[in-house]
């Protein structure tokens, strides 16, 4: 634990878990609240032109150690900018939440023949991955929240924030060229990741947010001495 706490600030780790806590019950919650619903279909023209690229997927699920190391660096910046970041991350899950519950969406996955180890690794994806809950991207909106976690910190080497911008886009790519979402769901995975961190930095909810988070730590440690 002692390890942890000098990786992480101890302040951040509520707000961490709640971040943690709300992703999954944003994504798999609402898959079992909207089990059997209607879902809506959102690809267009342009979507059936973008070819199935299986080895992307590669990337897509490469993805989760980006987003360990960039929510870490995130949670390591001064207070302020790291509740801001974090306090985004929260509100953009709550609003993906309610959209998977009022619009559920799906799209139609392509039949893949398994002749490589990228066609098996893509087929195992898509059994462990029902596709539903894809409008906003969850893993768009995850991984640009990575880029935002550091383009701020002038601690952070501009080569980094130009790679974390790049690993960005090409895990919204992969998104695509691996047939788990479309267009829109990207878009507005962005979009709700650029607009949940503008509007915790002009509302002060950041503030807010930082000292409901810091108080809660600091009741954690109160108990712990008793």
């Amino acid at each position: 634990m002692q390890k942890i706490g000098r990786l992480v600030p101890r302040v951040t780790w509520p707000a961490l878990f709640l971040t943690l806590a709300c992703n999954t019950i944003a994504y798999y919650g609402t898959r079992i609240v909207m089990n059997g619903s209607q879902h809506y279909d959102l690809s267009n023209a342009v979507d059936d032109r973008i070819p199935l690229i299986p080895w992307m997927v590669t990337i897509y699920l490469g993805c989760y150690i980006f987003w360990v190391v960039n929510y870490i660096l995130g949670s390591r910046q001064t207070q302020e900018t790291a509740f801001r970041f974090l306090g985004a991350d929260i509100i953009a899950k709550l609003v993906c939440m309610l959209c998977f519950l009022v619009f559920p969406t799906t799209n139609v996955r392509p039949v893949i023949e398994e002749k490589t180890v990228w066609d098996s690794l893509l087929l195992w994806l898509y059994r462990a991955d029902a596709a539903d809950n894809l409008f906003p991207s969850i893993h768009c909106l995850t991984s640009w929240f990575c880029f935002i976690a550091v383009r701020e910190n002038e601690r952070i080497p501009k080569w980094y924030k130009a790679v974390s911008v790049f690993l960005a886009a090409a895990v919204c790519i992969s998104t695509l060229t691996t047939k788990q979402h479309v267009l829109i769901d990207v878009f507005a995975g962005v979009g709700l990741a650029e607009g949940s961190y503008l509007f915790v930095k002009k509302s002060g909810f950041a503030k807010w947010y930082g000292k409901k988070m810091t108080r809660i730590c600091e009741k954690i440690g109160e108990r712990k001495k008793r």
